[in-house]
């Protein structure tokens, strides 16, 4: 049995890191009879969206770009509201899927609301209970559970975080993260990368036998003092270990490249590089030995590469990599990261035992079960 017509789903994104991750759902929606997409940027992070668009084979539809300089996250709000609400009334979807945390998410799901437009939230129920860690995302997230008619949990953790919430146990559906189905899209194309492609990637610096630290940290709590002491940190590591080569991907944000630049300039072994796209990403962090991130993406697709992980807050809406073996929290002090990073270099058994590939967060058919759930949504 299909569904005539087909139903019309808007799915709203305006960040990198949540077009990669509703990329594989997006394809498969495509594919799919019952459906009729619509995937509409509100260009939150533009300058980062449109190289993704070719590398993960996927148009977008609606292009709101919306953003302005020195913009306030309040404007960007308003602004998202405004534009969503007149692309709502003209195009008149049946539900709206946003996913995550950030500040399009949680508009977008709220002039969905106001619009009487169902919402289906994917990525919900990531928690650390702390308003602060991270801000607004927390925020955000909790939001959005509020509000949204289908929840997408990656785990059975998330589920009982919704549930905690009172969140009705028959809106939640445990689908897995649809960022591993990402990670596997990506790691069937690693080989087909020569090393000419790694030289026009700006790679090209690091050697066969170098050992790699990557280094990412951009999240807004870290802005300042602790990115401060997240740099000097590195700029330690880098002294004590001169045949370790730290790379560092450095966010767009002027208030990350200018503490950044200002700190680890011109060190023989530390590489400050413009943001890489998806592919090459994960081709570095599949060449590294130790990754210290406060991304939380990064905390999900690390593990299942079998790779040591520090991450760089205080706390972490993501508790099941911390029960691997791989990951440690180790917050933004400077002498517990020089000594976690010391002791994985020094000490081959515990590098060992943080190097087991491990996947908490799914087994790569997430988008798939959300398109089941999708389909059993509609036809009830």
């Amino acid at each position: 049995m299909y569904i005539n017509p087909k139903k019309h789903l808007m799915i709203v994104i305006g960040t990198r890191p949540e077009f990669i991750k509703v990329s594989p759902l997006v394809r498969l929606l495509r594919k799919n009879n019952e459906f009729r997409v619509t995937l509409c940027s509100t260009g939150q992070h533009r300058e980062m969206l449109g190289m993704l668009e070719k590398e993960l084979e996927i148009n977008l539809d609606v292009d709101l770009n919306i953003m302005s300089a020195n913009q306030t996250l309040n404007g960007l709000f308003c602004r998202v509201m405004a534009s969503l609400d007149a692309h709502f009334k003209e195009d008149k979807p049946d539900m709206v899927l946003v996913h995550g945390d950030t500040t399009t998410s949680f508009a977008a799901a709220m002039t969905a609301f106001n619009s009487g437009i169902a919402i289906a939230h994917i990525e919900a129920g990531l928690r650390t209970w702390d308003l602060q860690a991270p801000w607004p995302e927390e925020a955000n997230r909790h939001l959005t559970s509020v509000i949204a008619d289908l929840q997408f949990a990656p785990t059975d953790t998330e589920k009982d975080n919704l549930i905690r919430e009172n969140v009705d146990s028959n809106k939640i559906i445990v689908t897995g993260n649809t960022c591993i189905d990402s990670l596997l899209w990506i790691l069937d194309r690693l080989s087909e990368i020569k090393q000419t492609d790694i030289d026009q990637a700006g790679l090209g610096f690091l050697k066969k036998e170098d050992h790699v630290i990557l280094m990412t940290s951009h999240r807004r709590e870290n802005f300042g003092k602790s990115l401060n002491t997240i740099c000097q940190s590195i700029l330690k590591l880098a002294k004590e270990f001169p045949n370790y080569q730290f790379v560092y991907p450095v966010h767009l944000n002027p208030r990350v490249q200018n503490t950044v630049h200002s700190l680890l300039s011109n060190i023989p072994n530390i590489h400050l590089i413009p943001p890489l796209n998806y592919t090459y990403f994960i081709w570095l962090m599949n060449r590294s030995e130790i990754i210290l991130t406060d991304s939380g993406g990064v905390q999900e697709e690390a593990p299942a590469l079998g790779k040591p992980v520090l991450v760089l807050r205080e706390v972490t809406e993501r508790p099941q990599a911390l029960e691997t073996n791989n990951v440690v929290l180790v917050g933004t002090d400077q002498q517990r990261i020089y000594e976690m990073v010391s002791n994985i270099i020094n000490d081959d058994q515990l590098r060992s035992e943080m190097s087991h590939p491990v996947s908490p967060y799914g087994d790569g058919k997430a988008s798939k079960k959300i398109i089941n759930a999708l389909i059993q949504c509609f036809h009830r």
